[in-house]
């Protein structure tokens, strides 16, 4: 089973239709029980980091995020709320991933928003078969620092962590689920770990 976190976020329902496609079923659900006997668990996100973490921490699943062992994804603010911190209204996030988020300088065209390719990427099981040049969907006005767990590195203003992995923990600041082929095969490739 596949459990889409249900939490003070949007895009769940974007998730859930781009995994029907593939022919996966999914439940979003912020059920504790449900969560922890998934498969797999996907964090998406469009939002605001610290009501995301107030509404996490407010329902233990900051907590029993950080216990789960089987593969984790994180999407755009799950990614974010992965990190140690976030400028966004200066929130403490997860702490999964050893890096800060930060704010685009406000003098640029912020947000990041449309199609960016890779910078540079890493072998990995959950970029199998995505090429530097291929085009993922972006937005976002915060960025993760690029830092050990980063495998995929995209270029906007500056080099920022388009892909991370941490043990059981993945995420991508880009949105897979609206990125056409290149981002099926992500999702497929993280429905097979």
């Amino acid at each position: 089973m596949i459990a889409i976190l249900k939490y003070n976020s949007g895009n769940t329902m974007s998730v859930q239709v781009a995994l029907h496609r593939l022919g996966y079923e999914s439940v979003v659900t912020s059920d504790p029980e449900i969560l922890l006997k998934a498969d797999r668990v996907i964090i998406p996100g469009v939002g605001e980091a610290r009501s995301a973490m107030n509404h996490l921490k407010e329902r233990s699943l900051d907590l029993l995020i950080l216990s789960l062992k089987q593969p984790v994804l994180g999407i755009c603010l799950g990614l974010q709320l992965m990190c140690k911190r976030s400028e966004e209204n200066d929130t403490e996030c997860l702490g999964i991933f050893n890096t800060i988020v930060r704010r685009f300088p406000p003098d640029e065209r912020v947000p990041h928003m449309g199609w960016n390719s890779f910078e540079s990427l890493s072998v990995t099981p959950l970029l199998n078969g995505l090429k530097q040049e291929d085009d993922l969907y972006y937005v976002h006005s915060y960025y993760a620092e690029l830092n050990n767990d980063t495998k995929a590195v995209c270029n906007y203003i500056l080099p920022f962590s388009a892909a991370m992995q941490h043990d059981n923990f993945y995420a991508v600041q880009f949105h897979p689920e609206k990125s056409a082929e290149a981002g099926a095969r992500l999702l497929k490739n993280f429905l097979e770990l």
